[in-house]
């Protein structure tokens, strides 16, 4: 299999975490909003894994460290740019205030979802492995961020079928990131490798701004054991994939 082919099955399996609005409509409030929390707890322990232990690593075998943690820091500052002027944040709640408008919304998550294709490209660019390990990681992130979104649109006013319409239809748009991150990357070689130090910066910044703040909000012991030990299993995720794959 070509590494072409490889960006665009995994970037068109992202796109159908937007259909997880189907899966939301079927269960109880208080099933998904336990499950959900479990999830975002093992995002971000796949995301924080996927910049520390693959994207970083490989960007400083080719880049000096002053560059790569300058892409690094210049991206996280962009995300939060993102974040402020689109008002994209990855809610995981029905209702989240941030959420103003289901449009507002849509413009938002196009971008990120755009964004997360070009890293898949650059990854699997890089090499298979590291593909498979950021793939993953992203996925696992999606779905939780998906379920917030479709929630989203429904309490913004959006008809059920309307709503998974959009959101599968704005998911689309990872695969037009991936084939134009392949098609730069091929013609720019060393973008690639910017790609990744600037992957690293929006999935600690996902992860740190966004999630673990949330994970936080849980006061119960228990449940905060729980959420730790999803976090722990999503780094083991990333940390054995590349033996893995």
């Amino acid at each position: 299999m070509t590494v072409f082919s490889h960006i665009l099955i995994s970037s068109f399996l992202i796109s159908l975490a937007a259909l997880v609005g189907i899966f939301s409509l079927s269960k109880r409030k208080e099933f998904l909003q336990k499950i959900v929390f479990s999830l975002v707890s093992l995002s971000a322990g796949t995301l924080m894994g996927g910049a520390f232990l693959h994207l970083i690593p490989e960007a400083l075998e080719r880049l000096r460290p002053e560059s790569v943690f300058g892409i690094v820091l210049i991206s996280f500052s962009s995300f939060y740019l993102i974040e402020k002027i689109f008002h994209w944040r990855h809610c995981h709640e029905p209702k989240c205030q941030i959420h103003t408008f289901g449009y507002m919304n849509l413009v938002g998550d196009s971008i990120h979802n755009f964004i997360d294709g070009l890293i898949i490209a650059a990854a699997f660019l890089t090499n298979i492995p590291l593909g498979i390990s950021t793939t993953v990681a992203i996925a696992m992130h999606e779905i939780p961020q998906e379920m917030g979104d479709f929630g989203v649109l429904i309490y913004s006013g959006f008809e059920k079928n309307r709503a998974l319409f959009l959101n599968f239809l704005v998911a689309l748009t990872t695969i037009l990131g991936g084939i134009v991150g392949y098609f730069l990357a091929v013609r720019v070689g060393p973008l690639r490798i910017y790609l990744l130090a600037f992957a690293a910066g929006g999935f600690l910044y996902v992860s740190a701004s966004d999630l673990i703040p949330e994970i936080r909000k849980e006061t119960e012991l228990k449940k905060s054991l729980i959420s730790f030990v999803f976090f722990l299993i999503g780094l083991a995720i990333i940390y054995f994939i590349k033996d893995i794959a």
